[in-house]
């Protein structure tokens, strides 16, 4: 029967005593085990589980069987929606599989990166998913793949969101080719002067996305001068920072900025309304990522729609269906060009 009120709770030992077993065998009795269990004594312990009340410790059997039921996220920034969208899809997909997801942000520090990895490969989840843009000049890369390399030999599965840098599956964001495609686009409406927002010169995605928007740029015979490309902070605040910068140079000749992410893009917007310019006319603005809220401001913005709860999802489903041991697997997601009112055709 179950105790009082008061007294200690029931442990395996009370349970193994009371059904007259070891207490191995009540363990694998109760918790499982790739070791058989006589079907008596099995009936035994469970009999005596049930009389004793006793309740299990889920999280000390997962750590008893070499892994958690959780997987682990760690995210660049947590307050920007790429991020948040991406989390939400791993969330869904990880519920769908019984798992349960904790999370944490880097602030795209790599020294911040390896400490939240070394954590929370301690805490034995059974996938580690890290999302965010590598960096040309990190210091730590070596460590960082000897940390989940390990992880991976004790039976974890790690899963990139990020540039196919590392030597582990990776959902791999096409950023080269979605950047050209929406300069073409942009041509087609008949703008012909740029400038750019972009992020720091060691972000790899802000280098593709740059990459990209040159490379469709300079197919039609235009380029973009030194000047105009300028380089801030990945973030609203940075967009913000970077138009005032190329207000300060002179923008009568721009027609279009692009910033290499909506939150950026959305940053410029405001800094460009409050300096008296009206978006769309005198000057149009295009993002990358295509977050929710682009929809919601004014004009709404001309972006890449990359499907961002779906790169989530894809990164746990990658960590299912590619077995080990069989090197690196890849999953290419595609961005598509979403034209709006913020970037209207040149008549």
């Amino acid at each position: 029967m179950a105790r009082p009120i008061g007294q200690s709770p029931v442990t395996l030992h009370d349970v193994a005593r009371e059904a007259g077993v070891s207490l191995a065998t009540a363990s694998r009795a109760i918790n499982g085990s790739e070791r058989k269990v006589k079907q008596d004594y099995r009936e035994r312990v469970l009999a005596a589980a049930a009389r004793l009340n006793y309740k299990p410790n889920r999280a000390a059997q997962a750590v008893a069987r070499g892994s958690t039921m959780t997987v682990a996220l760690l995210v660049g920034d947590i307050a920007d929606p790429y991020f948040s969208s991406i989390a939400a899809g791993v969330i869904s997909a990880s519920e769908e599989a019984g798992l349960v997801v904790t999370m944490a942000a880097t602030q795209r520090d790599p020294d911040r990166e390896l400490d939240l990895v070394r954590a929370m490969v301690s805490q034995r989840p059974k996938i580690l998913v890290v999302a965010g843009s590598r960096l040309t000049d990190d210091p730590n890369v070596a460590k960082l793949v000897d940390e989940l390399t390990a992880f991976e030999a004790s039976g974890g599965r790690v899963v990139m969101i990020s540039q196919p840098e590392l030597p582990f599956n990776t959902v791999v964001l096409d950023n080269v080719t979605g950047a050209r495609q929406l300069a073409e686009h942009l041509l087609d409406l008949g703008y012909r002067s740029f400038a750019i927002i972009s992020g720091a010169p060691t972000l790899m995605t802000s280098n593709e996305r740059v990459q990209g928007f040159l490379d469709g740029l300079g197919a039609a015979g235009i380029s973009i001068a030194d000047e105009n490309i300028v380089s801030t902070e990945f973030t609203r605040d940075g967009g913000y920072a970077g138009a005032q910068q190329l207000m300060e140079s002179g923008l009568d000749h721009i027609e279009l900025i692009f910033a290499v992410n909506d939150v950026m893009a959305v940053g410029a917007m405001s800094a460009l309304r409050e300096a008296g310019r009206e978006l769309g006319t005198d000057i149009a603005v295009a993002g990358y990522d295509d977050i929710p809220t682009v929809q919601d401001v004014t004009p709404t913005l001309t972006t890449m729609r990359l499907p961002l709860v779906e790169v989530g999802r894809s990164a746990i489903q990658l960590a299912h269906a590619s077995p080990p041991g069989l090197g690196p697997a890849r999953t290419e997601i595609s961005a598509a060009v979403i034209l709006r009112a913020s970037t209207p055709r040149i008549r």
